[in-house]
């Protein structure tokens, strides 16, 4: 059982996921400084406030926190937006270069009419 489970820890696929976890809890920390510190201070430039976690409605003896909500909802909006503006940048750069084509290979009907040619011909 010992054996098995250090196979399973050593396993590429354990070791790469461990990694991507590791680099999306640093790319967090970016995100995050991108949406408060960049993002959001141009919404205020805008609308004049940045935070709408504030926003509060209030039912009898409750008070509902739509403003959380809807703040976690901009901040979803920014950082899906921003995520994918990044990953089209870098499909950008992985795209492979398109390969030049030779001249083009015969047709079917090509192929079948030289090898009637060869077959006339004995």
């Amino acid at each position: 059982m010992w054996k098995e489970f250090k196979e399973f820890i050593a396993n590429d696929n354990i070791l790469q996921l461990a990694t991507a976890v590791i680099m999306g809890t640093a790319f967090t920390a970016i995100i995050t400084s991108l949406v408060e510190d960049i993002f959001m201070p141009i919404i205020v430039a805008i609308t004049g406030q940045a935070d709408v976690s504030g926003i509060a409605l209030k039912i009898g003896n409750t008070t509902l926190g739509v403003g959380n909500f809807i703040q976690a909802i901009i901040n979803f909006v920014l950082i899906a937006a921003f995520l994918f503006m990044v990953i089209k940048g870098l499909e950008k750069v992985q795209r492979p270069k398109p390969v030049e084509e030779g001249p083009a290979a015969p047709t079917e009907t090509e192929l079948l009419q030289d090898i009637l040619t060869e077959l006339r011909k004995k």
